[in-house]
């Protein structure tokens, strides 16, 4: 896996991505339906992250031999939680080839040594689980249930320090 920051030369991808069932399932419709609507969402969202956190976000996530782009992962700092958190997706013909495992497992590496995170969350909702089993193979174990916006079911909360 090669992990990099988004540009907005990405925008083709960021419709694909949003727009799969899992994403829309599981993340929830962001309204990007055009290449527009997917470089508002990276001005707004990756990219506004990286400046305000120093480079903490989710990043674009390539296949090494190829390039092909496969999904994204990263770091997220949010105002309501406590603890940064790992978040991923993928495109559905990337799912189940270990690749979340194996870019979540990086993030968090590159989290406690660039960062000096001493604790990561993973959040998700009860139903999916293929992002439970990512989450626990990482180490996290359930918390406890939360609620954010925009989604109002609750959420499960993992966590687990890195020290």
């Amino acid at each position: 896996m090669r992990l990099r920051r988004f540009t907005l030369e990405d925008a083709p991808f960021i419709v694909a991505l949003l727009n799969t069932p899992g994403w829309l399932a599981f993340i929830g419709d962001r309204g990007v339906r055009t290449e527009e609507d997917a470089r508002r969402y990276l001005t707004a969202g990756p990219l506004a992250s990286y400046a305000r956190h120093d480079g903490l976000g989710l990043y674009h996530v390539a296949r090494r031999p190829d390039g092909a782009p496969v999904g994204m992962c990263g770091l997220l700092r949010r105002d309501t939680v406590p603890d940064v958190d790992v978040g991923f997706a993928f495109l559905p013909e990337h799912c189940g080839l270990g690749y979340a495992g194996e870019a979540a497992a990086a993030v968090v590496a590159h989290g406690r040594e660039a960062f000096g995170l001493r604790r990561i969350a993973g959040i998700t909702l009860a139903g999916n689980a293929a992002s439970i089993r990512v989450l626990e193979k990482l180490g996290l174990r359930f918390e406890r249930e939360i609620t954010l916006p925009p989604k109002h079911e609750p959420l499960r909360y993992y966590a687990r320090d890195l020290a």
